[in-house]
């Protein structure tokens, strides 16, 4: 796979070598780790994989709108257009509910910071300090469903909530690629958005007459938005991981794996799956296929965002960026 060789991007011209594992299983799950306070009773059992991590480049005047896939600013423009919504959303979204979800996760998880976590705390705080965002607060919650998900209400502060099962499975360098997914949806004010899209198409569908109609029509748009929003999102933890296999190798176990199967993994071939996919859906009959079989997912398909990212990751705005910031960075030496 063609990328951006890390060592042309880096200040260091002896970059330290880690490794991280395939490790997948038949859900969500990406790696194996317990180095952040978890302890985990299965063996790692995954092929370890040599990576070039130097000193991480910090972007330091990083703007949502230097990563923001297209169709994610489009769509954004487009949300921010209707009027009276961010009014609606104030009044919907008030103290009371942002109480509940506060002692919901007070009450049934473990907020990480300096002196509880403190592992997973250092990485959050590097993603965001990288990504130029305050950081959230962040919280471990106990499921044996991997997940992570961030919840934001307008002027109100953000948080991201991690489950111990994805914890448990990940590496370190894939679970700070998750945090940096979830710091995108913060810094493209993504959780405040998705809100407001919810609220519309639930209001339309009180419209007598082509409330149904108008409802369908915009929660087709908002299914856009959202698969745009993932994309941009996927740009943000290349941007930490610095690195498209980390971040194109959890989009192939998004896709299917168990630990029997974790070092048979190959980033390269799933790259050619993704291609093959393009050519199957390239004709009339094929396009038509693909859009009815994805116009009402939030995901884009898997093999389909490791080819963007992979496109991404080799792109004249992806260097661009890199470049930038080295240059900010020097400045702010002197």
């Amino acid at each position: 796979m063609a990328s951006i060789p890390l060592s042309s991007l880096c200040v260091s011209q002896k970059p330290k070598s880690l490794s991280f594992s395939f490790v997948t299983s038949d859900s969500l799950r990406f790696g194996s780790s317990s180095s952040l306070g978890f302890d985990s009773s299965r063996k790692n059992r995954g092929v370890r994989v040599s990576v070039c991590r130097a000193a991480s480049v910090v972007f330091r005047d990083l703007d949502a709108d230097d990563f923001r896939h297209p169709l994610d600013k489009q769509n954004t423009l487009i949300l921010r257009a209707i009027p009276g919504l961010n009014d609606l959303a104030k009044v919907l979204l008030g103290a009371v509910a942002e109480q509940v979800m506060l002692l919901e996760n007070i009450g049934t998880s473990v907020l990480v910071s300096e002196n509880q976590l403190s592992g997973l705390h250092k990485l959050m705080v590097e993603a965001a300090k990288i990504l130029n965002i305050e950081a959230p607060d962040l919280y471990v919650r106990q499921s044996p469903v991997p997940n992570a998900y961030t919840l934001a209400i307008s002027g109100k502060r953000p948080f991201v909530v991690v489950h111990t099962s994805l914890v448990e499975l990940l590496t370190q360098t894939e679970l700070q690629a998750v945090l940096a997914h979830e710091l995108g949806h913060l810094k493209c004010d993504h959780g405040v958005w998705l809100t407001y899209a919810n609220i519309l198409t639930l209001g339309a569908y009180t419209v007598p007459g082509l409330g149904g109609l108008i409802a369908q029509s915009l929660e087709e748009q908002l299914f856009r938005w959202l698969r745009a929003a993932e994309l941009t999102c996927d740009r943000a933890a290349l941007l930490v991981a610095q690195d498209p296999k980390v971040v194109i190798s959890v989009l192939m176990k998004l896709a299917g794996g168990c630990p029997s199967l974790a070092d048979q993994l190959n980033v390269d071939a799933f790259l050619e799956q993704a291609r093959s996919y393009d050519k199957a859906s390239s004709s009339p009959v094929g396009w038509y296929i693909r859009n009815a079989q994805t116009r009402q997912l939030s995901h884009p398909l898997p093999v389909l965002r490791a080819r963007e990212i992979d496109e991404w990751s080799r792109s004249q705005d992806y260097k661009s960026l890199f470049k930038r910031a080295i240059q900010v960075n020097s400045v702010q030496k002197v």
